[in-house]
């Protein structure tokens, strides 16, 4: 029943940005939707009926209303041992299905030979491939349907599905950040590990909301969420090895915005991993190799000349460029260099030629200065400056500039900044 009653904007999507053949859900449900639940799965046939199993339990009369689409992915060059896995889950999907009476699962093979995914493609190309389908079986008939994008090795609680439904029936925004903590390690050495890596990603967020950026939120793949509009506006999901959460939900903040939402968590695994190149796996892996001190803070320093630098645009928006520089040369003589290689000049002239009106020129600065911008900069800015140093030093500073006690170890540090970006 799928492809039928969709707005033209969707259509236009999946005619032109969606990813087509050879991929198929294994049984095209009979009816359309309003969410999906989709949860990519490389060798997680020990994690993903946990994650299945924490979805059952939500509200019955809610899991009805939402197709959980799961993607078994791997490229032709996988291991041995993620193939075999992959097999057994495809066999085993049907059985956990009816173990845990999830009427609405479907899944799509994108592991078996002629149905792999392709060279040098990942996480953000299953995840594609799952959202893109799902899509055309939502309906919007009544309402803008969700995409909820979730990991195979995380848990949920029971009330995930409902806050989801509220939060987006009380936002004006397109898309979702959803609380949320990884669970317990099974030793030391790797709680450890996952508690400073999280305590990093929420030190960099802190850091963010003080300096004002726009894009202080979280941007885990396994806990952000969306309304379908927003997916299209936002051109889809990329299809990245790693770091595809990241720039989705920036275009979506750029597109529809994205707020963080309260009132639930999802438990991501605190495992290692070297499937990508980056990313919560692969540095609990390497602290796990070469000890702790191989992931340093950045300096609160950072924080404070990114800080400077917005406050400084929303003051001078009217100026010249010349005169914007000459500011940031004030703020950091780094931080005008970093501008400068950036083609500032020409951009700013740009955005004011453009956008004429105060909120919708800085709504357009802040697509050009973005998420990924300011991340640059504060690398430029640790690499010529302020070299990352030990969390010790880096968050108790930004914890009391805000206000708040800081705690001495690195445990309770991350518990506090937990409370304080609601993942309690």
């Amino acid at each position: 029943m799928p492809d039928k009653c969709l707005p033209p904007q969707v259509a236009a999507y999946l005619e032109r940005r969606a990813v087509s053949n050879p991929w198929r859900i294994n049984e095209p449900p009979s009816r359309s939707f309003p969410g999906a639940v989709v949860i990519p799965s490389l060798a997680e046939s020990v994690n993903l009926p946990q994650t299945l199993h924490s979805l059952s339990e939500n509200r019955a009369g809610l899991l009805s209303q939402f197709l959980i689409l799961v993607v078994v992915n791997q490229r032709a060059d996988a291991s041995d041992q993620e193939k075999g896995d992959n097999l057994r889950t495809l066999e085993m999907l049907p059985k956990w299905k009816e173990l845990y009476r999830l009427e609405n699962l479907h899944w799509v093979d994108a592991a078996m030979p002629g149905m792999e995914l392709p060279r040098k493609q990942g996480v953000g190309m299953a995840r594609k491939i799952g959202l893109d389908l799902a899509l055309r079986y939502l309906l919007f008939v009544s309402s803008d349907p969700l995409l909820v994008c979730l990991d195979a090795d995380t848990l949920v609680q029971p009330d995930y599905l409902q806050t989801l439904a509220d939060h987006f029936a009380g936002s004006s925004a397109g898309g979702a950040s959803i609380p949320y903590r990884h669970r317990q390690a099974d030793n030391l050495a790797g709680q450890a590990a996952i508690d400073r890596y999280e305590l990093f990603l929420r030190t960099y967020v802190f850091g963010l909301e003080q300096a004002g950026s726009p894009y202080a939120f979280h941007t885990v793949g396994s806990a952000m969420a969306c309304r379908a509009s927003a997916y299209v506006s936002a051109g889809g999901m990329n299809r990245r090895l790693a770091g595809e959460d990241f720039y989705f939900l920036q275009q979506v903040h750029k597109t529809s915005g994205v707020e963080t939402l309260s009132g639930t968590v999802v438990l991501p695994s605190p495992r290692s991993s070297h499937r990508v190149p980056f990313g919560t796996g692969r540095s609990v892996g390497e602290m796990l190799l070469k000890g702790e001190e191989r992931l340093l803070f950045y300096q609160p320093a950072v924080f404070s000349i990114l800080g400077d630098w917005l406050a400084s645009v929303k003051e001078y928006h009217d100026a010249d460029a010349s005169l914007l520089l000459s500011s940031a040369a004030l703020i950091s003589p780094v931080l005008r260099e970093f501008l400068e290689q950036a083609g500032f000049c020409e951009s700013w002239e740009n955005l004011k030629k453009n956008n004429r009106e105060g909120m919708k020129f800085q709504i357009a600065f802040h697509a050009w200065f973005d998420a990924f911008r300011s991340m640059r900069l504060i690398h430029h800015l640790s690499d010529k400056a302020y070299p990352r140093i030990a969390p010790e030093l880096a968050v108790s500073p930004l914890l009391e500039r805000a206000g708040y006690a800081a705690p001495d170890t690195v445990a309770e540090q991350l518990e506090l900044l937990r409370r304080l970006q609601g993942a309690y």
